[in-house]
């Protein structure tokens, strides 16, 4: 493995494990982590297996020590994960054609863009999995309306986490000849 796949992997894992530090509700690098990934890695496989692998390995940390006491047993999955990492794949196509030149602007577009495709695909999965939502287009729009008031955090996070995987990186790469693209 070469420098420049660790230090992207390594990132991508700080910031999934930062996950456990406390935070407002929906300030998380979930969004961040699948712009960084399809920018930066040569090997697409990567751009979609890393940040999903530092999902799995949080929530499996934060659903079983600091969560643990919502669960019987040892939880592997939480209901609703499909959504959440079906999200993140959808944030990484994306990713794919907002990313292809990283600069500032592309940056905060992808965030955006990753906040977006979040809020409307793990609240389409609230939707149609919490029996307090009716099956009809109002209940649809009365279940986004709830979220709202989360969306806010969903774009602070995944600007700030965007902004600092994208800036450590760019800053990296100037002083460590070896995390240039090869």
């Amino acid at each position: 493995m070469n420098k420049r796949f660790l230090f992207l992997s390594g990132l991508i894992l700080a910031a999934a494990i930062s996950r456990l530090i406390p935070h407002p509700y929906n300030f998380a690098p979930i969004g961040a982590m699948s712009i960084f990934g399809a920018a930066y890695f040569t090997d697409k496989k990567f751009a979609f297996l890393l940040p999903i692998l530092g999902l799995f390995i949080s929530d499996l940390l934060i659903n079983n020590i600091l969560y643990s006491g919502y669960y019987s047993s040892f939880t592997l999955f939480t209901p609703g994960f499909g959504w959440t990492y079906g999200a993140m794949m959808l944030i990484v196509i994306a990713g794919f054609f907002i990313m292809k030149k990283v600069n500032v602007t592309r940056v905060i577009g992808g965030a955006l863009s990753a906040s977006l495709i979040f809020f409307i695909v793990s609240n389409f999965g609230v939707w149609l999995s919490d029996p307090d939502y009716p099956l009809t287009f109002s209940g649809l729009i009365l279940c986004y309306d709830m979220a709202i008031p989360f969306f806010h955090n969903t774009v602070l996070g995944d600007l700030v986490y965007a902004g600092a995987l994208f800036g450590s990186f760019e800053l990296a790469k100037q002083n460590v000849p070896a995390l240039q693209k090869i």
